[in-house]
């Protein structure tokens, strides 16, 4: 992954699904028609899934948001494009990955949002966009966004967030 493009401070979990909103946006208007991958690293608790909810609501979904930790993939189709959103937290050994199926869900326009993509052991590829979420106290969230392909530098910068 490439330095990062931005680092910054959410006060609590409205402010993460609100980035989350941003992110959203920013993968919906992405003129782009390649499929597109964004891993979501941190600690269980740092607030991932809250994160996606947001990206999803940006993209047009209604309703609760569940954690795929047990099914591990939950699809939708929002704004023209096929959503996955993946937990890897319980894969047992990365070779599992064939099993979900995820590189068949690399569709032109898709988006997979991935938890845990370090238990896939470098097995998904690269990564569009990687953002990492650190506690920085008892609600707040450190994060840190870090695009590693073209895509992801154009997401990056549509979150409309100065670069580091």
């Amino acid at each position: 992954m490439r330095e990062p493009y931005v680092r910054l401070t959410l006060a609590g979990a409205d402010e993460t699904r609100l980035f989350g909103a941003r992110l959203g946006a920013a993968l919906r208007d992405h003129a782009g028609s390649e499929a597109l991958m964004v891993h979501l690293s941190g600690d269980l608790g740092a607030g991932k899934t809250t994160l996606v909810a947001g990206v999803l609501a940006a993209l047009g979904h209604e309703g609760a948001v569940r954690s795929p930790t047990y099914a591990l993939v939950e699809p939708y189709r929002l704004a023209g494009r096929d959503v996955t959103h993946c937990d890897l937290y319980r894969l047992r050994h990365p070779d599992e990955l064939e099993d979900l199926g995820l590189a068949d869900m690399r569709t032109p326009r898709s988006v997979l949002l991935v938890e845990w993509p370090e238990r896939a052991a470098g097995r998904l590829g690269t990564a569009d966009l990687g953002l990492s979420l650190e506690y920085a106290g008892d609600t707040a969230r450190l994060v840190t966004v870090a695009p590693a392909t073209a895509a992801g530098a154009s997401i990056a910068s549509g979150l409309g967030l100065d670069a580091a």
